[in-house]
């Protein structure tokens, strides 16, 4: 027997979709319904068709170009705005 060998029993399978992020859209979820909300306030509540339309494109753009990058660069973000900095500078 060796150490590599899995042991009878031991072994669980795991789906793919408890360990992958949940994204809507190449973003992730949470970035993504805020992007589309601020979007839709600024196109239909303030009547800015146009710098609504450009907010909701190039927010979701660079939400999923940061996805692509980082999955978890959300709380990644969170935790770096939360923790103050080691060094102090």
């Amino acid at each position: 027997m060796d150490a590599t060998d899995p042991i009878l029993g031991f072994t669980v399978p795991v789906h793919r979709s408890l360990t992958e992020p949940i994204l809507l859209g190449g973003a992730p979820r949470a970035v993504a319904i805020l992007n589309g909300t601020l979007a839709a306030a600024l196109g239909l509540g303030l009547r800015l068709w146009v710098a609504g339309l450009l907010l909701g494109i190039l927010g979701q753009a660079a939400a999923v170009w940061a996805a692509k990058r980082d999955p978890q660069f959300v709380d990644v973000v969170r935790r770096h705005l939360r923790i103050s900095g080691y060094l102090g500078v």
